[in-house]
C-alpha cells in the first residue's frame, strides 16, 4: 500500500495520561496550538496560540513550526523549516507529546508500554486498553467488576461508608420484592443488620384510614426480633406524634408496661431507646417503622435514626410501586376477562340458528372454508344473515384473534368509500384534517367483509382488485406503499353475472371474488327454522329488556310459520323485538305480531301477476321493481326511510334506484 493511502494518527499524551487520538485525513491541513480555533488544542501556557501545522506533500505528512515562542521538538531536537514525519516520531509541544503512527498500538510501544495488560496511569491502575481503529480512539478500562461491591456483605462491611453501601444493597433487595409481606420483611432484616436495635416491626395503615387515634388502627405486617425477645407494640403517644408531625423520632427511656426490660426504682418498665419513622409518599401516610432495644449497651443513636428514615422513604416508594404494579395487573386481568367475554359474545352472535337441511349445508361450507385463505363470496337476499355467515367464517378461522371489520359499499359515495377502504392523509381533500387509517389497515391479520360489493364503482373495483392480487396500496393523498395481510369476504344480493354482462362489474374482479361461493337461503325456503329462531330471539330480548315472557301461543307460532317473511331473518328479529316490548300478557299472541303484506323478492303483486286471460302483460324485472318501488313510496306518503325499511334495503340504495329508474314525485302524489 502506498504511504499516502495508509491510515495515519497522532496519539496525544499529556503528562502521564493519554488524552486523545487524532486521525489525519489526506488533503486536510491540521493546525496545533493553544487557540480554540485549532484542530488540536493544547492548553498549556508554553504553547503558542498557533504553534505548528501538519500537511501532506507528495503523499508524505510534513510538520512545520509556525514561529512558535518555545519551538517544536521531534526526537528531542527543535525542528527548523519543514520536517517530514516518519512512523514512530514523537513530537513534543510544551508538556504534550504527539506520536505519529500508522498503527495506534505502535505509539504505546514507542513509549515503552504495551497496548494491553496492567500499568500505572496517573493515580489509577489501567488494566486494559482497547484500540478502536475505525473510531481512532483509545479506551482505557481501569477496572472490571461482575457485581458492585456494595451488594456483597463482606465488602460492604469493610467500606468506610458502610451505611451507604448497606442502604444501597437493601434498596435493591426491596425493589426485587413482589408482595407486601416479602418487601416489609426484607426492610426489617436490613434494619436489624445495620441499626443497634433488638426488635422491630412495620405497621401499615388501611387505605380508608382518615385519622389516627391509636396504634391499634395500624396492621402489623412484619415483625423481627433478636434472641428470645417478644415484640411489643409502640405506644400511642409515639405513633400519634409521628403521624401528626410526619417526622422520625428517637426516644429514650420510654415507659411502657408491655415491655420487659427491667423495672426502675418506681417499678416502671422502661426501654433503652425507641425509633419511630413515618412511611410517607408525598401526602400519603402508609404506616410506621417501629424499632427498639431493651439493652442499655445497644442504645440506638442519631445515625440509626438517619438510616431508618432513609429505609422508610425507600419503603414508601417501593410500596407505591408495588401498589401500581398490582393495580396494573388487576386492570390487565380485568381487560383480558372483558376481551374473553366480548369474544364469547361475538362468537355466540355468529352462531347460525337452525337445523334445516339448507342451513346445515351452509354450516358445512363454513367449516370447510374457514381454515383456508380463500376469498369467499356470500350471496343471498337482504336480511338473510350474510354478515353472520362472514363472522362465523372469521371466528372459525386461524384469524379469530385478529379484527373483524365490516363495510357496506352501498352506504357511501365513491370518494368516501375510497377513503374508508384505503384511508387518507391529512389535507388529501377538504375536511381531511388528520390522517385516517383505512379498513384494509384496520383489518390487518384479520378479516374484512365488504357488503353490497356489487355497488362499488368501476374505478374502485380496479384499485380493489390490485389489493386482492397482493399489490400494495396508498392512502388517498399519500405516496407511501402499504401492505396488509387481510382475508376478504364479499357479500351481495345483486346478480353479479348480469352486472358483468352489462359492463357494470369488472369480469376479472368477479372471477377473483368467485373463488368460494356460499349461498344463504331466504327464510321462506327453510320454514323449519322459523320457530327455533323465534324462540332464540325471544330469550335474547327477554334478557336485554328484563321481561319474562314465557313463549308463543299456538296461533302465534302458526302465524309465524305461514308468513312469507320478505325481510327474512332481519324482519323476524324485529317482529319478535316489537312483540317483547308491546306484549301485555305472559304469552306472545297473534295480536302482538303485526306483519306486513309486502311481497317477497321475486314474487309479483296481484296487480302485476294477473293470469293471461285477465289481460296479463309480460314485464321485465326492472319494470316490476320500478312499479313496486313507486307503489310503496305512494303508500307511505313518499316517506323514503319508511319505504326503504319496508322494501328491506338501505336508504342510500333506494335513492340510487330512484335515480336509475328516474322516479320523481309528482305534485299530486
Amino acid at each position: 500500500m502506498h504511504e499516502s493511502e495508509q491510515l495515519a494518527y497522532l496519539v496525544i499524551r499529556e503528562g502521564t495520561k493519554w488524552t486523545d487520538v487524532y486521525r489525519l485525513v489526506p488533503g486536510r491541513r491540521v493546525t496545533i496550538g493553544r487557540a480554540p480555533t485549532n484542530q488540536i488544542v493544547i492548553k498549556d501556557d508554553r504553547c503558542s496560540r498557533n504553534h505548528a501545522e501538519l500537511f501532506q506533500v507528495q503523499g508524505r505528512w510534513t510538520l512545520r513550526d509556525l514561529d512558535s515562542r518555545n519551538g517544536t521538538l521531534v526526537g528531542g531536537e527543535r525542528i527548523v523549516g519543514d520536517y517530514v514525519l516518519h512512523p514512530g516520531d514523537i513530537v513534543r509541544i510544551a508538556n504534550c507529546q504527539l506520536a505519529f503512527v500508522h498503527d495506534i498500538s505502535q505509539a504505546f510501544r514507542e513509549w515503552g508500554q504495551p497496548a494491553g495488560g496492567e500499568r500505572q496511569s496517573g493515580d489509577e491502575t489501567v488494566t486494559d486498553v482497547v484500540v478502536d481503529q475505525d473510531a481512532a480512539a483509545v479506551t482505557q478500562i481501569v477496572d472490571r467488576r461482575q457485581r458492585a461491591r456494595w451488594f456483597v456483605t463482606e465488602a460492604a462491611e469493610a467500606e468506610p461508608e458502610g451505611a451507604a453501601a448497606r442502604l444501597c444493597r437493601l434498596a435493591f433487595r426491596m425493589a426485587g420484592a413482589h408482595d407486601v409481606s416479602t418487601l416489609t420483611q426484607r426492610a426489617l432484616e436490613g434494619l436489624l443488620e445495620s441499626a443497634r436495635i433488638e426488635a422491630g416491626a412495620i405497621l401499615l395503615a388501611p387505605q380508608s384510614l382518615g385519622r389516627l387515634e391509636t396504634a391499634k388502627q395500624l396492621d402489623v405486617v412484619a415483625v423481627l426480633t433478636k434472641g428470645d425477645i417478644e415484640y411489643r407494640r409502640a405506644s400511642d403517644f409515639l405513633v400519634q406524634t409521628v403521624f401528626r408531625e410526619g417526622e422520625a423520632v428517637l426516644a429514650r427511656n420510654v415507659a411502657d408496661d408491655s415491655l420487659l426490660s427491667g423495672r426502675d426504682s418506681r417499678g416502671e418498665i422502661r426501654t433503652s431507646g425507641v425509633i419511630c419513622a413515618p412511611i410517607r409518599d408525598g401526602s400519603r401516610f402508609w404506616g410506621i417503622i417501629h424499632l427498639y432495644s431493651t439493652a442499655p449497651e445497644r442504645m440506638p443513636d442519631t445515625d440509626d435514626l438517619e438510616f431508618t428514615l432513609a429505609v422508610a422513604d425507600n419503603l414508601a416508594l417501593a410500596l407505591a410501586n408495588l401498589e401500581r404494579q398490582q393495580q396494573l395487573a388487576a386492570d390487565l386481568s380485568e381487560k383480558n376477562d372483558e376481551i374473553a367475554r366480548l369474544r364469547l359474545q361475538l362468537g355466540s352472535e355468529c352462531e347460525l340458528v337452525g337445523r334445516s337441511p339448507a342451513i346445515l349445508k351452509v354450516q358445512q361450507q363454513i367449516a370447510r372454508v374457514a381454515g383456508t385463505k380463500a376469498t369467499v363470496l356470500i350471496r343471498g337476499e337482504s336480511g338473510v344473515g350474510k354478515e353472520l355467515v362472514a363472522r362465523a367464517i372469521h371466528f372459525a378461522s386461524p384469524r379469530r384473534k385478529g379484527p373483524f371489520v365490516c363495510l357496506n359499499c352501498a352506504a357511501l359515495s365513491e370518494t368516501l368509500l375510497e377513503s374508508e377502504l384505503f384511508g387518507h392523509e391529512r389535507g388529501a381533500f377538504t375536511g381531511a384534517t388528520e390522517r385516517k387509517i383505512g379498513k384494509f389497515e384496520a383489518a390487518h391479520q384479520g378479516t374484512l367483509m365488504l357488503d353490497e360489493i356489487g355497488e362499488m364503482s368501476p374505478h374502485l373495483q380496479a384499485k380493489f382488485l390490485r389489493v386482492l392480487e397482493g399489490h400494495p396500496f396508498e392512502r388517498v393523498g399519500g405516496s407511501s406503499p402499504i401492505r396488509t395481510d387481510v382475508r376478504v369476504i364479499a357479500a351481495t344480493n345483486r346478480d353479479l353475472e348480469k352486472a358483468v354482462a352489462e359492463g357494470k362489474f369488472r369480469r376479472d374482479l368477479y372471477f377473483r371474488l368467485h373463488v368460494v361461493e356460499i349461498h344463504v337461503p331466504p327464510l321462506r325456503k327453510r320454514p323449519e327454522d322459523i320457530q327455533e329462531l323465534a324462540q332464540y330471539f325471544l330469550a335474547r330480548f327477554n334478557a336485554e329488556m328484563g321481561r319474562r315472557l314465557r313463549g308463543f301461543t299456538p296461533d302465534a307460532l302458526a302465524h309465524l310459520r305461514n308468513y312469507r317473511w320478505p325481510g327474512n331473518v332481519r324482519e323476524l328479529k324485529n317482529a319478535i323485538e316489537r312483540a317483547v316490548v308491546l306484549a301485555r300478557g305472559e304469552w306472545i299472541d297473534v295480536d302482538d305480531l303485526p306483519l306486513s303484506h309486502l311481497a317477497t323478492t321475486g314474487d309479483s303483486s296481484d296487480a302485476l301477476a294477473r293470469p293471461q286471460s285477465a289481460g296479463y302483460v309480460p314485464l321485465s324485472l326492472e319494470e316490476v321493481e320500478k312499479r313496486h318501488i313507486l307503489a310503496t313510496l305512494e303508500a307511505t306518503g313518499w316517506n323514503k326511510s319508511r319505504a326503504a325499511a319496508i322494501l328491506g334495503i338501505e336508504r342510500s340504495t333506494l335513492d340510487r334506484k330512484l335515480q336509475r329508474y328516474q322516479i320523481r314525485r309528482t305534485r299530486n302524489s
